[in-house]
């Protein structure tokens, strides 16, 4: 049977070294870390996606800047809030959660965050300091998905990687960031000729498709590291881009779905958000330097 790689587990031991980094920090900052969760719109699965993060930051004890906004708010209105988050000395990360509702132009909004602020590493400052190899915040769901392969030990350096997903939130930065760590990187989608063909040569393929089950036993290399970042619902069950079922026995590693990358991607966010204000308050951050991409 496949290594399964746990993110609620690893999740779960973050939170507590980030808990213990608060607890120490605390007496110098003055003040807890403080994460603004922007949510616009009614959309469910927005709002539980907001709850389990606002969870996560009562869990290590990081403030939590709620805002809600009705889905007919116009950008202006989106904006001045932005604006007065950025001002606000006692937050140190702003999220805008998305999807957006119609009419509103995400581009503009994430641009509007303060780059040091950008708990999601979404600002266009902050993917180019992922490219030139800067530090900064760093985008969650790849930078989590580094996180769980290292603490599984997988051998990154020199390594055939395959991405499969090609958007700005996870498939570009996780080509990136697998890159920086020395692995030989493909980048491929849902569209790419003979996918197969491509995928059966990665020893860590990541799936970031949107597509369910797009990826079966024919794609797989046999002991390849299998990373699944997609969740849909089909039938009434969980999936992701990947066919578990097929694909488990031919891998060396895989991820779960729900309860692999799902939780490394808010444990990351709470990362970006810590690292972010023990930085403003001049504090150590080397219990943390391993979680850096």
């Amino acid at each position: 049977m496949a290594t399964l790689l746990d993110g609620r587990r690893l999740a779960a031991a973050i939170e507590e070294r980030l808990n213990a980094v608060i607890t120490d920090g605390l007496a110098v900052a003055g003040r807890p870390p403080g994460l603004a969760v922007l949510r616009v719109g009614d959309d469910p699965a927005s709002g539980v996606y907001v709850a389990n993060k606002e969870k996560a930051c009562r869990r290590v004890g990081i403030h939590s800047h709620g805002g809600h906004l009705a889905a007919d708010t116009p950008a202006e209105e989106v904006l001045a809030l932005i604006g007065r988050l950025n001002a606000d000395p006692t937050v140190d990360g702003i999220l805008l959660q998305l999807p957006l509702p119609q009419g509103l132009d995400e581009g503009p909004l994430l641009a509007a965050i303060d780059p040091d602020k950008d708990a999601d590493g979404l600002h266009t400052l902050n993917l180019g300091r992922l490219l030139k190899g800067e530090r900064g915040p760093r985008s969650c769901t790849p930078a989590g998905v580094m996180a769980l392969l290292r603490t599984a030990a997988v051998p990154i350096a020199g390594a055939r990687a395959v991405v499969v997903g090609r958007s700005i939130l996870v498939g570009k930065p996780m080509a990136l960031m697998l890159q920086a760590a020395d692995a030989t990187v493909t980048m491929a989608h849902s569209r790419t000729h003979h996918l197969a063909e491509v995928t059966q040569e990665a020893e860590i393929l990541v799936v970031a498709a949107g597509r369910p089950r797009l990826i079966g036993a024919q794609h797989v290399r046999p002991g390849a590291v299998v990373v699944d970042v997609g969740i849909h619902r089909l039938e009434g069950r969980l999936c992701g881009d990947v066919n578990y079922e097929t694909v488990e026995p031919l891998a060396a590693a895989i991820t779960p779905v729900p309860g692999g990358v799902g939780p490394m991607t808010v444990a990351m966010l709470l990362v970006n958000t810590v690292l972010a204000w023990c930085e403003r308050h001049g504090l150590d951050t080397g219990a943390l330097s391993d979680l850096r991409p």
